[in-house]
């Protein structure tokens, strides 16, 4: 079976979209900068700092798609095993964001709003200055089988498109969230949202574990 015959369009942007997602979520220092910037400068500028972050994401997103294209013997010969590996390091990560204190990463607020392109090039730059990502991709591309062998370019635009729309969707409803509930929320708020997030990918890890130890898969 090919993978024209294993994939649809729909399967693409579902996994893309949740790909998109998975990235943008943990509150990392780019995520607590956009909570930041919400709350002193204004939602705009809070979701012009996501958009910065999405794409530094998507540029990973398409190294690490070009460097799995190198591998298509190995990804058709031990796809079951790759994505128990995927499943395992979302696994990991989903605890390590579980742990993680994101208040850390809280900075002084500068009085100052800046542009909105300063805004988007700092949080792009900030996002782009950790190149560990990759490993991240790398996990949920195994764990969605994103990456297949002889995947027309179409497929590929599709799939790198969905993956745009989930990191956007997550930073505009983000940034909806907290401005709506600017006046309650409070650093127990990132941290408590954080933990929240952690426990949905390891929840979902475990689900991915399990369904690719059975010989099922997610589409």
């Amino acid at each position: 079976m090919n993978w024209i015959e294993q994939v649809t369009i729909l399967d693409l942007l579902i996994k893309g979209f949740i790909v998109g997602v998975v990235v943008s979520a943990p509150l990392g220092p780019v995520g607590v900068l956009c909570i930041q910037r919400t709350l002193n400068k204004g939602r705009w500028f809070g979701f012009v700092t996501g958009l910065g972050a999405a794409l530094s994401d998507i540029c990973y997103a398409l190294l690490t798609g070009y460097g799995m294209s190198f591998m298509d013997e190995l990804i058709l010969k031990h796809q079951i095993f790759l994505q128990v590996v995927g499943s395992i390091m979302l696994l990991a990560f989903g605890i390590y964001t579980f742990r993680s204190n994101p208040v850390k990463a809280l900075r002084p607020s500068s009085g100052k709003r800046g542009t909105y392109l300063h805004n988007f090039v700092t949080a792009f730059f900030v996002t782009f200055s950790n190149p560990l990502i990759i490993f991240l991709f790398i996990g949920l591309f195994a764990r969605f089988s994103f990456v297949m062998p002889g995947s027309p370019i179409g497929f590929q635009l599709v799939g790198y498109l969905a993956i745009i729309m989930g990191a956007v969707s997550w930073w505009f409803s983000i940034t909806y969230f907290v401005n709506k509930v600017r006046t309650r929320f409070n650093v127990r708020g990132i941290w408590m949202l954080n933990r929240i997030i952690g426990v949905a990918v390891i929840v979902a890890a475990m689900v991915g574990f399990v369904l690719a130890a059975t010989g099922k898969s997610f589409s």
